[in-house]
């Protein structure tokens, strides 16, 4: 008598990287979540999240910021990836989180470099670097958008002249 293997449903932390990559999220995005999803479940001792429910979901984000002592950011880094798991691989949506002690955000004003400041930085920079940097402080790109710029990605027919960053301000 011949069985018939059943194959197995994909693991939990596979579900939730076959959906992110569905939506085409980052990949450091991708790892992340994952990386939230696991902290999550070791955090209730392995108990599935089907299990579980927005009390184990505030339990674990309060004590990220009281006994982690995380920053707001990451804190919401988290939340955002179990509404992720919850929401999108599992399918259920949790009651809004109220009871959840949030990381204080620091009050820091943002320091802003000079024009004269800026410029003094530039010009001691050369090479892959320098340009690099050229291009974050003259475009407004994202550090991993100049990372992966190719150069016929560039029109060059756009360039009426050399203009310094600086000018662009």
């Amino acid at each position: 008598m011949a069985t018939i293997d059943t194959p197995h449903p994909p693991r939990l932390l596979d579900q939730v990287r076959d959906k992110i990559r569905v939506k085409h999220y980052s990949i450091r995005t991708e790892t992340q979540y994952v990386q939230w999803v696991r902290r999550f479940i070791l955090f209730h001792d392995k108990r599935h999240p089907r299990e579980m429910g927005a009390a184990e979901v505030e339990a674990f984000l309060t004590h990220l910021a009281v006994k982690g002592n995380v920053a707001a950011a990451t804190q919401n880094q988290a939340l955002s990836a179990l509404l992720f798991l919850y929401r999108e691989v599992q399918g259920i949506d949790l009651p809004w989180l109220d009871n959840v002690v949030r990381a204080k955000r620091p009050a820091r004003l943002p320091v802003v470099l000079t024009r004269q400041e800026v410029s003094a930085v530039l010009d001691r920079m050369s090479g892959t670097h320098g340009l690099m940097a050229q291009l974050l402080y003259g475009t407004g790109m994202r550090l991993m958008e100049v990372v992966r710029l190719r150069v016929k990605e560039m029109d060059f027919g756009l360039v009426r002249g050399v203009v310094s960053p600086l000018d662009a301000v």
